[in-house]
């Protein structure tokens, strides 16, 4: 992801300087004119606003507060952006750590995936200071198309944890959808284009079920990625005592999906799972 929407910043011209924790990764931006700084403190050091894309809250923790990290680096002004998916409770901690060094913490986690990135067509979530949200405003608009500020610090993580129970739940109907046409004897490429043009229409529906049907379970968007996000849902829905039962369900069933070998399929690859129960193997 963080490649792709790097390049874009690049294309438009703009001054880039990168880090990766494998750095054979960033070689084609070094290529395309990007500088190399050995660690995110290095990357920092000279930049007004940096951007983070990593897995995970460890990793995001690591990249901001780490020995080598960038606020190490912070100084009065300074905007850090993070577009990973991770705790909302610990980006608040990351925001008030980076406070205190006068920089600026916005959380801009993204949906749309690896096609969104290239084409820099992402769904962008903010949280943080609105006018610190309207600075960078300008930069989002070279990485997505909705770019939507969410509210205070931890907003932004807040709101991708909405679009990640959409996600998930919508697919497994897709799934359950497209097991039931199978077993009914119908075309899944024909009930597709029947049904996706009207009220049952998704975005799961139209770009996972083909790829159901023919069972192509290369990864868009990993099971393993997934599940770390629906964990941080459950998590904050424990924290807000809020029943997700749909939720649940979906995290237990892509659970069996990594015990079988799945986890870095595609999140469609949930479809087999489906599979196996309806069979009764």
């Amino acid at each position: 992801m963080g490649k792709p929407m790097a390049g874009h910043l690049l294309a438009a011209g703009l001054p880039l300087t990168v880090h990766s924790r494998t750095k054979s990764k960033a070689e084609e931006l070094i290529a395309r004119g990007a500088g190399w700084a050995d660690s995110p403190k290095d990357a920092a050091a000279q930049a007004d606003v940096v951007f983070i894309c990593v897995t995970d809250t460890p990793d995001t923790q690591e990249v901001i507060t780490g020995p080598r990290g960038i606020i190490h680096a912070a100084k009065p002004g300074m905007i850090v952006v993070d577009h990973s998916t991770i705790s909302p409770e610990v980006t608040r901690q990351l925001a008030a750590e980076l406070a205190r060094r006068g920089a600026h913490l916005l959380d801009a986690p993204v949906s749309g995936g690896d096609v969104g990135a290239r084409n820099a067509t992402l769904s962008i979530m903010v949280g943080g200071d609105e006018k610190i949200f309207r600075v960078v405003l300008p930069i989002f608009g070279h990485m997505g198309k909705t770019i939507t500020y969410c509210g205070p610090s931890g907003a932004g993580q807040l709101t991708k944890l909405v679009n990640q129970i959409l996600v998930s739940v919508t697919n497994l109907a897709t799934c359950e959808a497209m097991i039931f046409a199978r077993k009914n004897g119908l075309d899944l490429k024909r009930t597709i284009d029947a049904v996706a043009g009207g009220a049952a229409g998704s975005w799961q529906l139209a770009n996972l079920g083909p790829r159901m049907a023919v069972g192509d379970y290369k990864p868009g968007f990993m099971v393993d990625l997934q599940q770390k996000d629906l964990r941080l849902v459950l998590q904050s829905a424990e924290q807000s005592h809020t029943s997700l039962p749909a939720t649940s369900l979906v995290h237990q069933l892509f659970s069996s999906a990594q015990a079988a070998g799945l986890g870095k399929a595609g999140t469609q690859s949930l479809f087999t799972v489906l599979e196996r129960l309806a069979s009764g193997s």
